[in-house]
């Protein structure tokens, strides 16, 4: 009986071209891996890209794709999946920001062992942690002050390092483009659970990230208002959708401490109402009682 084989990994990685110093350490923690990716993808968004191939001595196929514009992250990142797509000898990507930094030298084999274990593993989520190793808690998928340590099955994972398995994004389909940046994880999330697949956290796949907060983005307020409205639009029965918007609104009067931040934040919930969300397909009930199963209702 033949071998089976193991499966092929690409890593892709977004960078909008004021990183340099950073995407080079990441791109060198990536050589230095025990498991050599068959493919990198780097993604200039907006931005020219240098010859990393050439002088970084990087493994696998090297493939830079320089946009014209800034398409947002997941949207930069579907153009490295369509680009996966079109070679079509990839069973896993690896997806990893560009500020980021792989300290252990086994974590692609880490994540491919995963999805050989499971075959219907569709995402392997990281823990991100800063150089201090502390994880900050809106890292963690899980609700409450759940222990950064504690892997296993979960309804959510995190942009900044993660695994997908090319065959779960064939039947799904890829990131939501138009919401540029934020709640992006969440609406893929929803849509593998709802099509069955599982979601993994495993905390022993490390990917060393800076401490930072989303509020230091300009557009946050705005755009996490309204890509939540167009989220539980897109995704929720419809029952669930007022709960769903009626808690967060609770939660971000609560949290918000900035005037301006409330007002942006109110502006983006209305464009949200207003604007087309894109295509309609909730979950089924079905779903939304695994997801509470898994501890994390998709209301909260």
């Amino acid at each position: 009986m033949a071998e089976p084989v193991a499966p092929r990994i690409a890593v892709a990685v977004v960078t909008m071209g004021n990183r340099p110093d950073e995407v080079d350490a990441l791109l060198r923690s990536v050589a230095k891996q025990d498991v050599a990716p068959a493919r990198i993808l780097i993604v200039g968004n907006g931005c020219p890209l240098p010859d990393f191939a050439d002088r970084l001595d990087l493994p696998g196929e090297v493939t830079l794709l320089p946009l014209d514009e800034n398409l947002g992250c997941p949207g930069g990142r579907n153009v490295a999946l369509d680009r996966v797509r079109a070679f079509g000898d990839v069973d896993i990507v690896v997806e990893l920001d560009d500020d980021g930094l792989l300290v252990d030298p086994d974590v692609l084999r880490r994540v491919r062992d995963h999805f050989a274990a499971d075959p219907r593993l569709g995402i392997v989520g990281f823990r991100i942690a800063d150089e201090h190793g502390e994880t900050q808690q809106r890292h963690v998928p899980r609700v409450g002050a759940s222990d950064p340590m504690r892997g296993g099955y979960v309804t959510g994972f995190l942009g900044g390092g993660h695994g997908f398995r090319t065959a779960m994004l064939d039947e799904i389909g890829d990131w939501p483009a138009a919401f540029f940046f934020a709640h992006e994880e969440t609406d893929l999330a929803w849509r593998a659970a709802d099509a069955g697949w599982r979601i993994r956290y495993a905390p022993e796949l490390l990917l060393q990230h800076p401490k930072t907060s989303p509020a230091r983005h300009a557009i946050y307020y705005r755009v996490n208002a309204r890509n939540r409205v167009w989220l539980v639009r897109r995704r929720l029965p419809l029952p669930l959708i007022p709960v769903h918007l009626g808690i967060w609104t609770l939660l971000t009067l609560a949290r918000t401490r900035s005037a301006a931040g409330l007002r942006a934040w109110f502006g983006g919930f209305v464009e949200g109402v207003r604007e087309p969300a894109g295509e309609r397909r909730p979950m089924s009930w079905r779903t939304v009682w695994r997801l509470t199963r898994l501890g994390r209702p998709p209301v909260i």
